[in-house]
């Protein structure tokens, strides 16, 4: 059976090494990106590069996003050369990224009028698990829509879960993700804590590591605030950004998190110290100056 053709958006470390990784497999790949050189070594294994969203919706037959925010997506798919304008009846997008579902159920809807489908499909593990294809891979919509790009999406993800409608894929990623970011900033407000205290840090994480808060998660905190090594590939920007995301989730849902607020608040205001771009267990540093 011929493999469809894929159109790629966003080449970053996790995009790149996906279509790094779909190359290898044998797909034909359409790319796109702000970054030339990241286009450019797509290129350079047999990828085709394109001008717009328009002009690689119509050459593609399933459409992948791995971009930052929901506003970008929708700026790509809205446009007067965007993929709605380009899209074929038939095709699929598969948004990878972790977006509003609010914004991705219309975005859907859109796309149904038009006779193509929609998958969210946002992802768990790092950028060398993508170009390995063993990411984990969240994914929702229509049934028949996901059977269809199933395939490929193995060809991706170790585990590749279907979870409901669509956009029930990224709220369980924002969810994941807030329990995630909130234990970083609370594990790394305890190492902070610690040495107000008069406490050693690595004694911390041994006693803490010994009982049921232990979690890797812990460990990537211990790696910063004790061995001084950011390990954990997701920045302070990025959990700030998919907070906020969880609190007007749950606003739009008729409920409040207290808990979400106050990470909120912390990544924002490491964000505004001009940590935004370090990683999560970075923010140690924002809560040490703020002890002193």
């Amino acid at each position: 059976m011929t493999k469809p053709v894929i159109g790629f958006i966003g080449l970053g470390l996790m995009g790149g090494n996906m279509v790094e990784n779909l190359q290898n497999r044998g797909y034909q790949l359409n790319v796109m990106d702000l970054n030339k050189e990241a286009v450019a070594t797509c290129v350079a294994r047999g990828a085709k590069t394109v001008t717009t969203a328009k002009e690689l919706a119509a050459s593609s037959d399933i459409v992948m996003l791995c971009l930052t925010t929901s506003a970008v997506v929708e700026k790509l798919v809205y446009g007067d050369d965007g993929i709605l304008a380009g899209i074929k009846e038939g095709s699929v997008l598969v948004d990878f990224g972790t977006s509003s579902p609010s914004s991705t159920r219309k975005i859907g809807a859109d796309l149904a009028a038009k006779g193509a489908g929609m998958i969210d499909a946002p992802l768990g593990r790092t950028p060398a698990h993508a170009k390995d294809g063993l990411l984990n891979i969240m994914a929702a919509g229509d049934l028949e829509t996901f059977n269809k790009v199933k395939p490929v999406l193995d060809e991706q993800g170790e585990n590749v879960f279907h979870l409901g409608a669509l956009g029930a894929g990224h709220t369980t990623k924002l969810i994941n993700n807030f329990m995630g970011m909130t234990t970083v900033c609370a594990m790394s407000q305890a190492f902070a804590v610690a040495d107000l205290a008069g406490v050693d840090r690595a004694q911390l994480f041994d006693i803490m590591s010994a009982g049921p808060s232990n979690s890797p998660f812990m460990k990537f905190c211990k790696n910063y605030a004790v061995d001084g090594v950011s390990d954990l590939g997701f920045s302070i920007a990025n959990a700030n950004k998919d907070l906020g995301y969880f609190l007007k989730m749950v606003e739009d849902l008729g409920t409040e998190s207290k808990i979400a607020e106050g990470s909120s608040a912390n990544l924002q205001a490491a964000f505004d110290a001009g940590l935004g771009n370090g990683n999560v267990p970075e923010i140690f540093d924002y809560f040490v100056k703020l002890a002193k």
